[in-house]
């Protein structure tokens, strides 16, 4: 009885390794465009806050950042805020890094954008960040236009305040880059007997001196959580000093937490293994 003689090997020629190798990056290069900068994750965190009044406990607050108006799609930011109404916050809270502007040419694009978000029972507070401040992230009027504007809509934009909403304090620092930023300000009216929550958007700011009084969160954004990274390692490219803040909890000297989030939005359009973020925080006595 004859035996079929067994098929031989396929070898693995250059050409082939090639044309496989430049199909993975191709792939690789679609993803990294098209599909994980719209890929935004919901993250649910407990948030506990000291002397936290028993009607806030159990309350939503939902974190957004970097939306970065311009370069990032209007639908898909729609699609989000349409999605953030049906959670039912009691809070919103912005931590800067509305637009992507030279000067104040997005800010009306700015506007459409972000009267979507619903309204919120203890009101929309926010920060703004260096981009906020157009081209150079100096240019003050442009600052002064996009706040006064958006607190037309309803958005109470903190700029070193410190504000009481529903019994829980919400700090508000301004830009770190922009050189508006005072902690003297911020802290004038601040209670340490009470609680409360502060708006940062540069986590390099929670390393300056003025935060001694303050036991509690700092929110914050704008590293993008470094926008792509290899596995398992830190990404590559950060825009901070302190090269720890990459994203996620930090816990600070003095009894201080930090959060940043990844931010739902980008300056360029990409991301690798960093997917866009929007946080939902449960507050709890803590």
């Amino acid at each position: 009885m004859e035996t079929a003689s067994p098929k031989p090997k396929r070898r693995i020629t250059r050409r082939r390794f090639l044309a496989s190798a430049i199909a993975a990056a191709a792939g690789v290069g679609v993803y990294t465009w098209q599909v994980e900068p719209h890929w935004a994750e919901r993250v649910e965190r407990k948030l506990p806050i000291a002397n936290l009044p028993p009607h806030l406990v159990g309350k939503r607050i939902v974190l957004l950042t970097d939306i970065h108006v311009g370069p990032v799609s209007p639908t898909y930011l729609a699609s989000w805020f349409r999605e953030i109404a049906t959670w039912n916050p009691a809070m919103i809270l912005v931590s800067g890094d509305f637009m992507s502007a030279k000067r104040a040419e997005r800010i009306d694009n700015t506007l459409r954008q972000m009267e979507q978000l619903p309204g919120t029972e203890l009101g929309t507070f926010a920060v703004l960040g260096n981009h906020d401040y157009g081209e150079g992230w100096k240019n003050l009027a442009v600052a002064d236009e996009l706040s006064a504007k958006l607190v037309k809509l309803g958005i109470r934009v903190l700029r070193n305040d410190c504000v009481d909403a529903g019994g829980l304090q919400i700090l508000g620092v301004d830009d770190l880059w922009s050189g508006e930023f005072d902690l003297t300000e911020t802290f004038a009216k601040y209670d340490p007997n009470r609680p409360a929550l502060a708006l940062c958007h540069n986590p390099d700011g929670a390393d300056r001196d003025g935060w001694e009084r303050y036991r509690g969160w700092i929110l914050s954004g704008h590293t993008h959580g470094g926008q792509c990274k290899p596995p398992f390692l830190d990404p590559p490219i950060l825009p901070v000093r302190n090269k720890r803040y990459t994203r996620g909890e930090f816990e600070l000297e003095g009894n201080r937490r930090l959060y940043i989030s990844r931010g739902i939005g980008h300056i360029m359009k990409v991301r690798f293994n960093v997917r866009p973020e929007v946080t939902v925080f449960e507050l709890i006595e803590g």
